[in-house]
């Protein structure tokens, strides 16, 4: 992640500031929009509430939409903007040990501190694991995960170069991938009970 307002207009210490006071709005807006619940993010795992999916979804295809049209009238240089490399195997493999997380727990790291700052028990026994597995996986993670970690590295690819299509038509499919998500999600939860948080 880059400087929040280039160097040449403030002092780059001033960034830490403002990364702060941003952090504190988006944890402000996880707590408001109810993010800070472990039913509301577990519900979209046992199909009764879909808010996190859509949120998901509307950040992506806004993201996406955004970013392509920086680019497009030249306001970003997207080949400066830093891509996680692709190491297939660990990244499968944590996804999965990360979703299984979510499902037990309830929570994604970022709602998990929202949710201790309020006060919520079972939010702070699930930081506190995820505390205890970063310290078990730095202690062994030269002569236990290290090999895994690096097996099949891929780059850094982008999906659509994958696909073999246009970041255009990518951005399309994903649009249209929301929107269908949107529609079937709004008639499963038609058909569930409401859930009381």
């Amino acid at each position: 992640m880059g400087p929040l307002i280039p160097n040449e207009i403030i002092d780059i210490n001033w960034n830490f500031l403002i990364a702060l006071i941003v952090g504190i709005g988006f944890g402000f807006i996880l707590e408001s929009a109810g993010f800070s619940s472990s039913r509301k993010l577990a519900g979209v795992f046992y199909g009764y509430d879909f808010v996190v999916l859509r949120v998901f979804f509307t950040a992506a295809v806004t993201a996406a939409i955004g970013l392509y049209y920086f680019s497009y009238f030249e306001w970003i240089d997207l080949s400066m903007i830093y891509i996680n490399p692709l190491y297939l195997k660990s990244n499968l493999i944590g996804g999965a040990i990360m979703g299984l997380g979510f499902i037990i727990g309830g929570f994604c790291p970022g709602t998990g501190v929202c949710a201790a700052m309020i006060g919520k028990i079972d939010a702070m026994v699930f930081l506190g694991g995820i505390f205890i597995g970063i310290f078990i996986f730095g202690e062994t993670y030269e002569f236990l995960w290290q090999e895994i970690h690096m097996d099949t590295f891929m780059g850094t690819p982008l999906v659509f170069d994958s696909l073999g299509i246009s970041s255009a038509l990518f951005i399309l499919g994903l649009t249209a991938a929301a929107l269908i998500a949107f529609f079937i999600t709004a008639k499963i939860v038609k058909k569930v009970k409401p859930v009381d948080y």
